[in-house]
């Protein structure tokens, strides 16, 4: 089965004027070639990194800078300004409204995760504020939809498709017995193992195929949830350094946090894929083999 993203023909964003014009420069053949694509595909990620890195560079730059006798908490400023940047986001069409439907379906999930967490003092959040809920600032379901909206917005930027793709219902049964361990291991025994060779099983053969520039790259999906798990832990290095929220090690100082969260991360790409593939609702190719076109 060939799985791609849905035609958008009202989808389009500012940006894809941009990449069109990115995508008609003709370098010299052989090594500026390269060097070209390899350009294009470190600014179309970047594009698609915009909410999650407005996210860090606000993390970072209220603590640095926030004033400690502001009259509105920082945690209140970070929701306040998150809501703001989806809306401008919106408003200036460098979002489309499906890719803000997966924000609000990965803000509910990982708001509910996050009310768990801290409840059973897996990590803490500092600092006081008005906007939360059950202890947790608001503003932290913005960075679950961060995740969300990097792989909604490089499911369309680069056309993504996969295969062979599973069938249903193995990968939302998976997905879902992921998200239940997150919280049952604190009780039961943890079958994290068994998830991850789960998903091998089911994913060991899939390819992710994805266009930068002129020809269709490809790379297995699992290594390329790998890589994506490295990064967002590198941003999360960067979000408890901001005490943004801290775990019990981090109390007194920072520790860089431990790699084995690589391995939560890891789940949680999985889980990612899957809600934004239930919001893009993949479809086969058509017989003839052409996929539907991305928009910007």
């Amino acid at each position: 089965m060939r799985v791609t993203n849905p035609a958008q023909p009202t989808g389009h964003t500012r940006f894809a004027r941009v990449r069109a014009r990115l995508e008609g420069y003709a370098p010299p053949a052989g090594w500026p070639s390269w060097l070209y694509e390899f350009a294009l595909f470190g600014f179309k990620q970047g594009w698609a990194c915009l909410f999650g890195g407005s996210m860090l560079a606000l993390l970072v730059g209220t603590y640095l800078f926030y004033p400690a006798n502001a009259p509105l908490a920082r945690y209140d400023f970070l929701t306040l300004a998150a809501l703001g940047i989806q809306l401008a986001m919106l408003g200036f069409r460098l979002e489309t409204w499906q890719e803000a439907k997966v924000i609000v379906a990965f803000h509910v999930v990982g708001t509910v995760m996050e009310v768990f967490k801290t409840g059973v003092g897996s990590w803490v959040y500092p600092e006081a504020n008005v906007l939360r809920i059950a202890g947790v600032p608001l503003f932290s379901g913005f960075m679950y939809g961060a995740v969300g909206s990097y792989f909604a917005r490089v499911w369309r930027i680069f056309g993504l498709r996969f295969e062979p793709y599973p069938r249903s219902p193995w990968p939302q049964l998976v997905a879902v017995a992921i998200y239940v361990n997150f919280f049952a291991h604190h009780w039961l025994p943890d079958i994290r193992l068994a998830l991850f060779a789960a998903m091998a099983l089911l994913f060991w053969r899939t390819k992710a195929h994805f266009t930068v520039w002129r020809k269709e790259r490809r790379m297995p999906l699992l290594v390329g949830w790998l890589l994506v798990a490295m990064f967002i832990w590198f941003a999360e290095n960067l979000g408890t350094f901001a005490r943004a929220w801290t775990y019990p090690y981090q109390e007194h100082a920072w520790h860089l946090v431990t790699p084995l969260k690589l391995g939560a991360w890891y789940l949680l790409m999985y889980i990612s894929f899957v809600l934004v593939a239930a919001v893009h609702r993949p479809r086969a190719r058509d017989p003839a083999g052409a996929s539907a076109e991305a928009v910007g």
